[in-house]
């Protein structure tokens, strides 16, 4: 196997793109603690509840108004780690969340697919966990599979989750992250997850799976997410605390308003994480978005809903805290010119802002319900883009290669020279299905996105082999009997 490209290489730091300015950053931070000690949340889960009261917050037991004193949010603050680890099992893709080092990964959790033998959209199952999980793995710039697709066929709540999770984890060594839909079903995947780690000890220092809660916009924490969240935080895993307001609907209209919601919510759940358990690895959370405005309808791939998460990123370096964020997304319907643009652009602005954990950035069009297996592909070579921009221009001695241009003289061309042979690979980004080649050349039919849908019929035809050891695979399966 080949030596990976500098630029393939997960965690490169970004050169930032910041849509505040420092001003702006400081005033969305006094203005976040400022709605948390005066407006505060609705807090819904009774173990949250207790645990914000016994660190100091103000609360009224009829309204379930929790107030978050600044005091409190700060020292939340300081407590959680600067820098966090998903590790991949086989320490290939280990993701290190810290400052502006960025990493891509897909998500969505879809409710429908687009078939891959027909072209048509139909509702996800089981087995389109699998092939997304499996597509992931294959992929070099998808960094962490965050679980994608919705097994529409499992009907009973409990047993979502463990069947979600094992096939991530039968199918990928790439870290897995993923929702969760029940406190129980959460129990059961840490279980598991503790199994193949080999004890609890074991995965809690090198957690190869992570979860995802929710802040239900404006400012509420619900009775079961609060549940989980709490729970994950006693247990010491990862737990990202996201929030999804939507401007004008769920969050004021403007930007900045946005901004702010999305800031103070997640700092409350940072805060909920710290307060029950102190130093747990709580990441905060970054989903919003804007509105169509002729049916108020959510969007996936408006250029704002990058800005907003480019913001978020900025405000997130300012506090020193990992984030998880959000490119990639589109509108679009098909896989066209619209999914290109606007994944492409909403990829590469949030990546330049250095968010640490890009979901949602592969495989998800249609406003984020659908998944298409040609569209990871294709997202797939646009975040190796963007890894190449991220990665910038090196100026060195041998980079600038002053004295080979010297040595050289006016008219000599750099052909064959060693110094060619030894940056050619190194230097450029070369793209698996962008078509480059002159018109005459082409065969016919020989399109980026017919590249794409034999790249997607390559995976699904090799042969699937299972990533969990056979014993730990069956011990799983006879303690987990729901898993299909």
């Amino acid at each position: 196997m080949l030596k990976r490209l500098k630029h393939q290489m997960p965690g490169i730091p970004a050169s930032p793109y910041g849509p505040l300015d420092e001003n702006g950053v400081r005033k969305l931070a006094d203005a976040a603690f400022e709605v948390l000690a005066e407006s505060g949340m609705a807090v819904y889960s009774d173990t949250a509840f207790e645990a914000l009261r016994a660190a100091g917050a103000g609360v009224d037991a009829e309204s379930r108004i929790v107030r978050f004193p600044r005091s409190l949010v700060e020292d939340a603050i300081d407590s959680t780690p600067s820098s966090i680890t998903l590790f991949s099992r086989n320490g290939e893709y280990d993701v290190v969340l810290e400052g502006d080092r960025v990493h891509y990964a897909t998500g969505g959790t879809a409710i429908y697919v687009l078939d891959p033998d027909t072209g048509e959209r139909r509702p996800s199952t089981v087995d389109d966990v699998i092939l997304s999980t499996r597509m992931v793995e294959a992929l070099e710039n998808i960094h962490a599979f965050t679980i994608n697709v919705f097994p529409n066929e499992i009907k009973e709540r409990d047993h979502i989750d463990t069947n979600r999770f094992f096939h991530a984890l039968d199918n990928t060594n790439k870290h897995v992250m993923g929702g969760i839909y029940s406190l129980n079903g959460c129990r059961k995947v840490a279980r598991m997850a503790q199994m193949i780690a080999g004890s609890a000890e074991s995965l809690r220092e090198k957690p190869f799976v992570s979860f995802i809660t929710l802040i239900i916009s404006p400012f509420k924490i619900d009775k079961e997410y609060g549940e989980i969240t709490c729970y994950l935080a006693q247990e010491g895993l990862p737990v990202v605390v996201p929030t999804e307001p939507i401007c004008g609907t769920t969050a004021p209209v403007t930007l900045a308003g946005n901004v702010l919601t999305h800031v103070a919510e997640t700092l409350g759940g940072i805060a909920l994480v710290q307060c029950v358990h102190r130093g747990a690895p709580g990441i905060c959370g970054s989903v919003g978005s804007i509105p169509n405005l002729q049916t108020m309808d959510h969007l996936g791939g408006p250029i704002e809903r990058a800005m907003i998460n480019a913001a978020v990123a900025q405000m997130a370096q300012h506090f020193d805290i990992p984030l998880y964020s959000t490119g990639g997304t589109t509108d679009s319907k098909e896989v066209d010119i619209q999914a290109a643009y606007e994944s492409a652009m909403s990829s590469l602005l949030v990546a330049m802002s250095g968010a640490n954990y890009i979901h949602d950035s592969a495989g998800l069009m249609e406003s984020d319900l659908t998944v298409s297996y040609e569209k990871l592909a294709m997202d797939n070579e646009i975040l190796g883009m963007c890894q190449r921009v991220l990665r910038g221009i090196e100026v060195t001695g041998d980079t600038l290669a002053a004295e080979l241009i010297i040595e050289k003289g006016p008219g000599k061309n750099f052909m064959s020279d060693e110094h060619t042979l030894r940056h050619m690979r190194q230097e450029f980004f070369t793209p698996e299905l962008a078509n480059r080649q002159k018109r005459g050349s082409m065969s016919p039919g020989d399109s980026a996105l017919a590249r794409a849908r034999m790249r997607v019929k390559e995976i699904r035809s090799s042969t699937k082999t299972s990533l969990l050891s056979a014993d730990v695979r069956g011990q799983v399966l006879q303690s987990f009997p729901e898993i299909r």
